[in-house]
This record gives C-alpha cells, structure tokens and sequence, in this order.
C-alpha cells in the first residue's frame, strides 16, 4: 500500500498561464517547480517513485496473489475431501461477507475519520491545482462565483477563437498519428505472434518425451550387444554369426535371468534381462524368401551352376508352405509346433504384422515365423534344431525379429525391428530400430487449453489468408508468408488427423492389453508409424513458426537487406538452380558408373550425391578416388573442382553481390519506412518509462498541433486588462465614498 502511494502523477505539474499574467501584472516573483519542490522538501521528505513504477506495483501485487493461492491449494489437499469442502464453504463466505458488508463499512468509517482528523492542507493544493488551474486568488476552501455586474465603460467581452491549422500542421499532425497507428498494429503483430509461437512450442514440447533417447539407447546397448567382440551383432557378416548371436545373446536377453548376487527374479515375469522393460506377449522372428531359379543363368555356364537365386521383390517371393527342412515329402521325425510353424507360409493378417522398409529392399507383411514362446532352455533347444535344419539357407534374403515392450517407469511402448537382409551378393546388412511411443495426451488441463487456443489460431489463419486470396487471388502465393502460413494450416491440420488414427491405434492396443494382461503378441508397428508422423508434423510446423521469424527483422536495416536481396534475385537463383542441377546430375552418372564397384560412396545413388556435395565443401579425401582409378579418378576430379566450385559457386556469389548492390542503391533512394516506425517506438519506449524527454521538435510539433495565434487572442487579453482597470476604478470609487462619508461623520460631530 505504501508502494501505491508513494508513486507519482503522470501528469507534469504546470502553472497556468493565467496565473503568471497575474503574478506579472502585480509584479510579484513567480514560484518556480523547483522553489515549490524545495518549499515541500523543507515541510517534509517524501520518497516518490516515477509513475511507471505502478505496473511494478501491480505486478508484485499478483504475483503475491498467484503464490498465496497456489499455497493455499497444496495445504488445501493435504486436508482431504471432507475438511476441504468445509474449509472453502468458510473461506466463500467470509470472502463475500468481506467483500460486501464488512469492506464497505470499514472504508467508510476510515474515510471519515481521516477527511475530519488527519487532513493534509498540501495534499488540497495539489489537488486543487489539477481540478482547476484557472482559479485566480482564491484560497482552498473557496470558489469564485460572481462576476462584475456594475455597467462600466472598460467592459468588453469577447469569445475565443481558436486558429485552424494550416496544411504544413496538419499533415505533421497526420502522420504522427499514423505512425502511433502504426506503431500499435506492429506491436498486436508481434504480440499476436510470440503467443502463437508459444503455444506451437509447448504443444510440441508436451507431446515430446526427454527420455525417449536414452531409452533407445539403452535398448541398442542392451539387445545389439557392441561391448562384446563375438556376439555383437553389428559386426555379423556370416549366417553362422547370426545363429551365434540368437543363442548365445538374443534368446538370454528376453528372459529375466538371476540377480547380480545369486536371487531369482521374483515378480518379473514377462520381463526381459535388464528387468525394467516388460514384453508384451512373445517376440517373433520372420524370414522372407525368394523362389529358386528366380534368375537365368547365363548359357555359357549353366553346366557349372544348377540353381540362381535373385534379389527379393514381390513378385519372387516364395509363399509355399514346407515340411521341417524346407521339404515337401512327410518326414518319420516328429518336431514340436513351433517348428512346424516356422516352415509354415502365414499372411500379414495372421501375423498381425506389417509392410517393413530396409536398406536395400521393401518386405512383404507375410513370411515364415517363429515365436519365441516358452522357458529359455525350450527357446535354446527349438533354435539349435532350426539351425540344424537350415532355416536360413541360400533362399534366405531377410530375416526380421519384431518384440513389442511396455516401460511402465517412462510409460513407453517401444516397438523394436532387428532386420537383417541377406543380399545375392553374398553381403549381410544387420539393421535396427527401436521406435519409443508414448500414448499419453492432454495429461493436464493446461495442454488442453494451449491445444485449444492453438487451433483457434489455425482457424483465424485460415480466415485471414482465405480473405487475401479473393483479394489478390493466386498473386497471394507469391508471398513467402503466405505460403508459410498455408504450411502451418497444413500440417496442423494434417496433424489432426494423424492425432484421432493415433487415438484409435492406443484405444485398440490399450484393449488387447488389458484383456489378455499383456500375455499376446501386440504389434506395434503401425503405431510407431502414426506416432512418427505426429511427430515430423509437429517438428514442420516449427519450422515453418520459426521462419516466420524474418517477417519481424523487417525492421532492422541489415536484416531487410538479406530479405529484399533474395526476392530480387529469386529469378536470377532459379535459374542459375537449373543449370547447376543439370551439371550436378551429369557428374553424378559419372562418378557412379565409373567408380560403383570400386569406391564406397559411389555404391548408390544417394551416396554418390552426398559425396559429390562434400567435394563442393572441399571435404572430400581424393585418396580413394586415386586408389580406384589412378588416371580417370583426378581428371575427374579436377574437372569437378574447375567447373562446380571455381565457376557455379563463383556465380552464385556474383548473383549475390549484384542483388545486394541493387537493394542497396534502392533504399537510398526509398528509405524504409518501418525503420522510421522502430525508432519511433523506441522514443516512445523510452518516454513512457521515463528514460528521456520529449525533444524540442516533437515539443514544438505540440505546441502547432494546439496552438492559437496571438492576434487571435488580443480581444481576450484586452477584455482581461479592463477587467483588471474595472476591478481598480471601482476600488478607488469605494475609497473616495468612504473618505466623503468620513469627511461627513466628523463635520457633523464637529
């Protein structure tokens, strides 16, 4: 209360110019602001605060407010339901009874006391001052209500007429409100954008989990088993390597195996070795094959090679169900379900699994699978019979194991994929992927409401861009912030679409949970699909939020010469794209087919673009290309030095260079207008907080935008003279009657 109280007026305290004729006319000293400050220090020191210090105020006021009632909140639930159902019906009423009987009747009695007992005479001239500053002699406690009636020959009264003003004032006044204009439709603007771009980066933050890293990594350390030189399973380049991983490492990993100290895993059924992630049902592993003779065999040596076997594609695969040892005759051995089953061809849909995409080839949802079902030492034994019955033989082109497993510490699905691709080639490409999921949305009423808030913001975009299309129809595409905001539109849009799937996916998999206990094979993999795009949609419209950023740098000189350099030269760039695309994709197929078989990043296309990028950076070890082809490997990499970064890149510069030049010359000649308006609100800015003071050009653009020419005025300070002679001749009238009838009284008592 002290702090309110101790602030200032906004308003200046100035003397009437009124009173400094008066003080002039009877040749009295007029009191300056510092005589008057100085006189009222001597009475007594107050300490004042600026006025801008109430927002300070006002701040420490609710933030007082805001800890108090979160207080009140924790220590209200520690009382339990019962005790605080009684608590706030007697903090309600109290509250109202405050507000409405007791409040009302202390302020009352308070105001009365004061206003007979402790008032302040300074306090009333301040006041008085501010209510009417045209009260000529007059003390605080009275007011002037006559006039001079007597007819007098010096009266004259005359209205004020104030002076129009000309164009020169009046276009200065114009454009100052513009700019205030202005200045606040910026200040909407970037109010508006900060809180959308708030509320973009807390949905996508809520939606994303910080452990989700470090429980993939656990799970690549754990299952992909690198510490260890002979069951590290990114080192497998042989199928004995492979059988060697799954019964010595894969297998003992699913099932929780004794503590460090000897004690059985107790309470940890269903729960793999590291005895924090639990499987949901059993893991598989599913092999895809190809038919034999998939290829033909050249004429000249089909008497040395009986049988070719291609690479995998749908239209070879092999879909045929066999006997124990890919046979089609009945064996007298008698083998367990689960082998049966592993040489038995079963669809997608009896799987429950899904289309996967490896490195080199995309695989069917069908196969040949296994499941990992029962005690460790049945899943040992069943591993080593398929080995002996060569399950993985020359038909072989991918074999993928797929586990679903719950976290319930992080509460994460996590979908894990172990594929490992058998090429005709002979090389073995181990793959992996863990895929964390987390089903949880809207886990508090705060992400409710940003969630909502947001999309009313998507819908006033929506609204505002529809409205300047049928204005400037397709010339609104060309706009660089339209079309950020239709990517934003987009892709949030977009985003709930993938949120109602997601929705249904963890509807769907929370309901087989819960009915089979987690006992069944779930697969996961359509759901980590979903969640992904959710993700990389999220992750756009950041993006897309983010860039949106170098609309507001309009206002800073050189970083609107980055903006208007390449709007000046986007046709020039498009087309110079065009032609360096065009080289970029002769070298390509140079550099491929010369060198696809001999260096390793031309052995695809994609990396065969990487390494030709990094040879634009001079990133590139030329060894490798000298190693390869001693004479073709320099000419064409000199080749490519000479024409892609002496020429293109000395293009793109020149390009560049020239479009900033031309930007430059033009904002001599058309300065920017926002720049103007930054600097504006900057001065503003300052004056509010009261920084700096007003300078002598916008004082004197004051004082013309409210003045009144002195001529104008002469009939009035003429009428306040007369006045004034009024005033003086009825007075001396008064002494010379009053001087007669004296005169008169000591006649006739004489």
């Amino acid at each position: 209360v002290q702090f309110f109280r101790r602030i200032q007026s906004r308003r200046v305290h100035q003397m009437s110019p009124l009173r400094a004729a008066m003080y002039k006319i009877k040749q009295e000293p007029i009191p300056s602001e510092t005589t008057v400050k100085s006189s009222d220090e001597k009475k007594s020191f107050r300490l004042l605060f600026s006025w801008w210090c109430l927002f300070i105020a006002y701040g420490l006021s609710f933030i007082v407010a805001a800890i108090s009632i979160f207080f009140i909140i924790v220590r209200g639930i520690e009382f339990g339901d019962l005790k605080t159902q009684k608590w706030l019906a007697s903090l309600l009423s109290g509250f109202f009874s405050s507000i409405f009987l007791i409040q009302p009747i202390k302020i009352i009695f308070l105001t009365l006391l004061f206003a007979v007992f402790m008032r302040n005479t300074n306090e009333d001239e301040q006041a008085a001052e501010f209510i009417d500053d045209d009260n000529i002699e007059l003390n605080d406690d009275e007011e002037y209500l006559h006039s001079i009636k007597a007819e007098s020959s010096f009266i004259y009264r005359s209205q004020t007429v104030a002076n129009r003003l000309d164009k020169v004032d009046i276009a200065r006044a114009r454009d100052r409100r513009l700019k205030e204009i202005q200045m606040w439709s910026i200040i909407r603007e970037v109010f508006t954008f900060f809180v959308f771009l708030s509320l973009l980066y807390t949905i996508t933050y809520t939606n994303v989990n910080n452990n989700a890293f470090y429980q993939v990594d656990h799970l690549q350390k754990f299952f992909l088993n690198t510490r260890q030189i002979d069951n590290d399973y990114t080192k497998i380049s042989t199928i004995s390597d492979y059988w060697n991983w799954l019964e010595n490492s894969f297998v003992e990993n699913i099932r929780a195996q004794e503590w460090y100290n000897g004690q059985p895993p107790s309470n940890l059924s269903g729960y793999i070795n590291d005895k924090s992630n639990r499987l949901i049902g059993w893991a598989t592993m599913r092999q895809l094959r190809i038919k034999p003779d998939s290829c033909k065999i050249a004429k000249a040596v089909q008497n040395l090679f009986a049988h070719c076997y291609d690479d995998y594609s749908f239209f070879n695969e092999e879909k045929q169900s066999f006997q124990p040892g890919w046979t089609n005759n009945q064996t007298s051995s008698s083998f367990n379900s689960a082998i049966n089953q592993a040489f038995t061809y079963q669809t997608g849909d009896e799987l429950n699994s899904s289309i996967y995409v490896g490195k080199h080839q995309t695989y069917n949802s069908g196969g040949y699978a296994y499941e990992f079902r029962g005690r460790l030492s049945d899943l040992q034994s069943n591993l080593s019979e398929l080995y002996q019955l060569q399950w993985i033989d020359r038909q072989t082109r991918a074999v993928l194991i797929q586990l679903s497993l719950y976290n319930p510490n992080s509460q994460f699905f996590i979908s894990c994929n172990l594929l490992v691709e058998f090429l005709s080639s002979g090389w073995i490409e181990p793959q992996s992927r863990f895929d964390p999921i987390s089903f949880q949305t809207f886990t508090s009423l705060f992400q409710l409401i940003c969630s909502i808030f947001y999309m009313i913001f998507i819908i006033a975009m929506m609204i505002e861009g529809i409205q300047s299309f049928m204005k400037m129809k397709f010339a609104h595409f060309r706009n660089l912030r339209s079309l950020i905001d239709l990517g934003i539109i987009i892709c949030s849009w977009a985003n709930v679409g993938i949120y109602i799937w997601k929705c249904q996916e963890s509807n769907r998999i929370g309901d087989l949970f819960k009915k089979t206990n987690g006992y069944v094979y779930i697969s996961l993999q359509t759901a980590a699909y979903v969640n992904d795009l959710f993700i990389y949609l999220f992750g756009f419209c950041c993006f897309f939020g983010t860039i949106k950023f170098v609309h507001l740098f309009r206002f800073n000189r050189r970083s609107m010469y980055f903006i208007k350099t390449l709007q000046h030269a986007s046709r020039s760039l498009i087309s110079f794209a065009f032609m360096v695309s065009i080289i970029y994709a002769a070298f390509l197929t140079l550099f491929y087919f010369l060198f696809i078989s001999k260096v390793e990043q031309c052995s695809s296309i994609l990396q065969t673009i990487q390494m030709l990028f990094e040879m634009t950076l001079l990133k590139f070890d030329v060894h490798d290309l000298m190693e390869a082809a001693s004479l073709l490997g320099p000419i064409c990499f000199s080749l490519f030095i000479f024409i892609v970064v002496f020429i293109c890149v000395s293009m793109f510069i020149t390009i560049i260079r020239e479009s900033f030049a031309f930007v430059r010359n033009e904002a001599k000649l058309k300065p920017n207008e926002d720049q103007h308006i930054l600097s504006f609100m900057f001065s503003k800015l300052k004056q509010w907080l009261g920084l700096s003071k007003s300078s002598e050009l916008e004082r004197d653009e004051d004082m013309r935008s409210r003045y009144i020419d002195p001529i104008e005025s002469f009939p009035d300070k003429i009428n306040q003279l007369l006045d004034v002679l009024n005033q003086f001749h009825r007075e001396q009238q008064l002494d010379q009657s009053r001087k007669e009838i004296k005169l008169s009284v000591d006649d006739t008592f004489n």
